[in-house]
């Protein structure tokens, strides 16, 4: 009995030695953690607070490189190129062609002292034009009219180079020429020579059907100097022209 009393005595003394005396005895630990929050605590970050923590440690990815099987293939022929627009005039603002070749029937009334005659033939006339309304005209005329001799018929041939002045519309071409050459003539009459000098005056309209084709009517007085004498002569014509 006395030895337990002794061993029981020393456990208490060194069990008071050990708990130091700045911790109470008897303090509630569990206190510590059963109290709640206060209104103006909050257990959670905000969520700016959130986004700038992550993106301090997660970087943004880099776009992936797109890969060939992504790359879509259009096997349809890439587009033809716009046709060219036709020529315009060098100068002026107009669009339209440069050349003009005109085709028709003419009607040619000859008169002179020595004999009369009305032939039918060929007008040929080829123009330029240098700007949008002055060309340079080439005109060659045929007229064959019926025997006035025995056998002998009358043929006649005027020709010459001059100007053209033209007021070219969408539909309608109103212009004026005037053509300086020579003339030639058959039959042979006695004592005179069957060349001439040749003056053609005179103007038309031309209609366009399209861009290239437009129908003309033209009229013009001739002079010509046959057998030492002047001739005044009346010209009509009916041709197609082309533009080039």
């Amino acid at each position: 009995m006395v030895v337990f009393l002794a061993l029981g005595a020393a456990c208490a003394a060194s069990a008071q030695v050990s708990v130091p005396d700045t911790q109470p005895v008897n303090r509630n630990v569990a206190a510590d953690f059963s109290a709640g929050p206060t209104a103006s605590e909050t257990l959670f970050l905000p969520a700016s607070a959130v986004a700038s923590s992550a993106s301090l440690y997660f970087a943004p990815a880099a776009p992936a490189m797109p890969s060939l099987a992504d790359v879509a293939f259009d096997p349809s022929p890439s587009p033809s190129p716009a046709p060219a627009p036709d020529p315009r005039f060098i100068y002026g603002g107009r669009d339209d062609y440069r050349w003009q070749l005109g085709i028709g029937l003419d009607w040619l009334r000859f008169r002179s002292s020595i004999f009369r005659a009305s032939g039918v033939g060929l007008n040929t006339e080829v123009t330029y034009f240098t700007n949008e309304w002055f060309g340079v005209e080439g005109d060659i005329t045929t007229a064959f009219a019926p025997e006035i001799y025995d056998h002998e018929h009358v043929k006649l041939l005027v020709y010459g180079v001059g100007p053209k002045i033209a007021w070219r519309q969408r539909k309608w071409e109103p212009w004026l020429h005037a053509i300086l050459g020579g003339s030639h003539e058959q039959p042979q009459t006695a004592g005179n020579s069957r060349t001439a000098f040749a003056v053609e005056a005179g103007g038309g309209a031309d209609y366009r059907v399209n861009p290239r084709f437009s129908g003309r009517v033209e009229a013009d007085w001739v002079h010509t100097s046959f057998f030492s004498q002047n001739q005044n002569n009346f010209e009509l014509v009916g041709s197609v022209v082309f533009h080039f």
